[in-house]
């Protein structure tokens, strides 16, 4: 097929849409766009999987400015429509809508966060706040608004179902919130309030992919080393090479490298040289600083919240969430903090103790804190967690994230090896019912490369509706685990095991539903309810019982120790003060940039410092984000929820807590309850879901008991 270039496609969809045009001209040529472009074509790979293998980077803005504009043609039929609004003309059409746009963005984010390149990173600062002046194009439109509030109007007469219901409500709420009552330069404000917005958050998460990228620790002496693994000083002479080094070691922030080299290294000051890598990302002052990025965000987040009618982003935010208010959100974050904290200090005592015993000078540094919980671990609790990794080889880790889905919900899963991927390293799984029948397919990209962002999330590739035909979902996991190297294979601690059964539990939130319609399906729920399926899978990784179905030696395939496991499971709870804090430091930070009701005028660092000691937090702690690269809040969709996280684990440890009650934590009455609540995708409230799921809200002494506050 005939190839054409950016320009190319750029002149013809400038072509096609100039209003002047005849429609058969018009018609035509999105006949030829569609032709050269494989995102615009009827896709025909097994269960409708992208055709990753004919998709180019260049192809990605001219066929989302094409899908917005048949997008656009179907907004415009239902304004026009000359019957009377109902549901069905108004309400569903408007749900349904957009499909091509919906799926040809969705692949391009998930690709451009996990592989990323020149192309893709100009095209998302084009495309970006494109798809946000075009999403204001619909959701501030008065005719569309206008029909939709006739039908909201007549909703007592209406004979909808419970999930028809739920979707008008929540569609004349949504478009309320957007502004849409809002008039003349006040509506034209929010849409450059919010063109602006993405525009930042792009940039924001570019800089902050630039600054990670370009850090490099490189070690010579292998007695700096110290007790790293194997597989790990492999992985970091491979990353030299990769530098152009012909020998040595090269350490980057990325997670599984920089966090095993902190707690190994005997040598402090390359600890604190690459911790300090780490903590001043987007803040050194260059240009990918990202110190005016935030301040021109959160002075933008409270105009738009003023417009809006609220008085502070957080309260904008949380009165769509099951917290509803900032007020709520304190008083969850204060009930667990000074329990925490005290483990903290009185953690950071027995460290810097150690440190002092061993003749070591100097006071005690945040940088010096994974080095000696690691030496506690070993002396205390007899526990090295080197050797643990090879019982967490990322294959079987994976397989017993399966394994434990059979034994809850009866699911299969098959490789598919022939299926399109958008890197090599990926692995696809066709999801099916024990009966064969099909439930969706799950794209894994396990290993950290450069052009993939940090951390670990899951994405929908195509959401499950059935709106006339039943569409199944196709979901993808992404990691940034330690790649194999020198034919070692890639060895997690337990802490990336952890990670790899929270992003399946995502997984599992958008394969297992079964609602009618796009935008209530899968993990389309609150922010604050949507960690809580993630979640509650980490409970199950390290029960002996599952443990026993994967946790096993990568060369002699020895199950797990009991006696390994008791004290894997004593040495991590050592540390559990210092992981509530960092998170929950964090969690009060975005609270406090978002709570705020005029533009600081502080230095981002100085409002960052006096918000942790207003909580007064520790100075060998740093909040598990800080501000310059707090990228859930500043170039994702975590500002004023990043507390989520804790809101959800009550409910998971709830949840668990429940199970654990019946004497079986596969008990198959629970897990079906379970289930059920994960099919209902977003068709109700947060609280409602689970309040339906175990017949009453949420506990929170699980919780306290669980992290040993009590």
């Amino acid at each position: 097929m005939k190839k054409y270039s950016l320009l190319v496609l750029s002149l013809i969809f400038i072509m096609i849409s100039c209003k002047d045009e005849s429609e058969n001209k018009t018609s035509s040529q999105t006949k030829t766009t569609t032709m050269t472009n494989p995102l615009l074509e009827v896709w025909n790979m097994p269960f409708g999987v992208p055709p990753f293998d004919k998709i180019k980077s260049e192809d990605y803005l001219p066929a989302i400015r094409e899908a917005i504009r048949l997008h656009n043609q179907e907004i415009d039929k239902i304004i026009n429509n000359s019957e009377r609004p109902n549901f069905k003309n108004t309400i569903e059409a408007l749900a349904v809508s957009g499909e091509l746009l919906n799926r040809i963005s969705n692949i391009f984010y998930a690709i451009e966060a996990a592989n990323t390149d020149s192309i893709l990173k100009r095209d998302k600062k084009i495309i970006s706040p494109e798809l946000t002046a075009h999403q204001d194009e619909i959701q501030l439109n008065s005719k569309l608004f206008k029909r939709i509030k006739e039908v909201f109007d007549t909703r007592e007469n209406l004979k909808l179902t419970d999930e028809q219901q739920f979707l008008l409500n929540k569609t004349y709420q949504d478009y309320v919130r957007a502004g849409v009552n809002l008039k003349g330069e006040k509506k034209e404000r929010l849409k450059v309030i919010n063109k602006r917005l993405s525009e930042l958050s792009t940039a924001f998460g570019e800089h902050l992919l630039n600054e990670t990228n370009n850090f490099e620790l490189y070690v010579t002496n292998k007695e700096d080393l110290g007790d790293l693994s194997d597989a790990l000083i492999a992985a970091a002479s491979e990353e030299a090479k990769k530098r152009g080094h012909k020998t040595g070691w090269s350490f980057t922030l990325q997670r599984p490298s920089c966090n095993p080299f902190l707690a190994s290294s005997p040598n402090r000051e390359l600890r604190e040289k690459i911790f300090q890598g780490y903590a001043m990302r987007g803040n050194n002052d260059n240009a990918d600083d990202n110190k005016a990025i935030i301040k021109e965000m959160t002075s933008l987040r409270i105009e738009k919240a003023n417009l809006l009618g609220y008085k502070t982003h957080a309260d904008y935010v949380l009165s769509d969430n099951m917290a509803k208010t900032p007020k709520a959100v304190y008083k969850l974050l204060d009930k667990l903090w000074q329990p925490a904290l005290n483990t903290a200090k009185k953690d950071r005592d027995d460290l810097a103790g150690m440190m002092k015993n061993e003749g070591v000078k100097g006071n005690f540094r945040g940088s010096d804190w994974r080095y000696y919980v690691s030496k506690i671990r070993k002396q205390r609790y007899n526990f090295n967690e080197d050797e643990t990794r090879p019982y967490f080889e990322v294959n079987a880790v994976r397989d017993g994230a399966f394994k434990l889905a059979g034994k809850l919900f009866g699911l299969q899963f098959k490789e598919l090896k022939d299926v399109p991927k958008w890197h090599k390293d990926q692995q696809v799984f066709e999801v099916t019912e024990t009966d064969g029948k099909h439930v969706g397919v799950l794209y894994m990209d396990f290993f950290a490369r450069e052009s993939k962002k940090g951390g670990a999330w899951m994405n929908e590739l195509r959401v499950q509706s059935n709106v006339g035909t039943f569409v199944t979902p196709i979901v993808t996991n992404n990691f940034n685990f330690p790649p194999p190297a020198d034919a070692n294979p890639s060895l997690l601690s337990f802490t990336e095991a952890q990670t790899l059964f929270h992003e399946f539990g995502h997984a599992l939130h958008g394969l297992l539903s079964n609602v009618t319609y796009p935008n209530l399906s899968g993990t389309n729920v609150p922010r604050d309810f949507v960690e809580f399926p993630s979640q509650v899978m980490e409970n199950w990784m390290s029960e002996p019982e599952v443990l026993a179905m994967y946790a096993k030696h990568y060369k002699t395939g020895e199950v797990i120790p009991a006696k390994m496991i008791k004290k894997m499971n004593e040495a991590n709870a050592f540390n559990e003060g210092f992981r509530t804090v960092e998170y929950m430091a964090a969690a009060y930070l975005d609270m406090d940039w978002h709570t705020l009701t005029e533009p600081t005028t502080k230095d981002v660092n100085i409002f960052e410092k006096d918000a942790m000691n207003k909580i007064e937090l520790i100075s060998e702690i740093l909040p598990r984000y800080r501000s310059t690269y707090y990228a859930h809040i500043f170039s994702g969709g975590y500002s004023s929820g990043y507390y989520s996280y804790l809101w959800s684990q009550v409910l998971d440890a709830d949840t668990f807590a429940e199970f654990k009650k019946t004497g079986d934590i596969f008990n198959p009455e629970l897990a079906k309850k379970y289930r059920e609540m994960l099919a209902s995708g977003g068709t109700k409230t947060g609280m409602q879901l689970y309040k339906d799921f175990l017949g009453r809200e949420p506990n929170i002494e699980p919780l306290i008991k669980k992290k040993g506050f009590e």
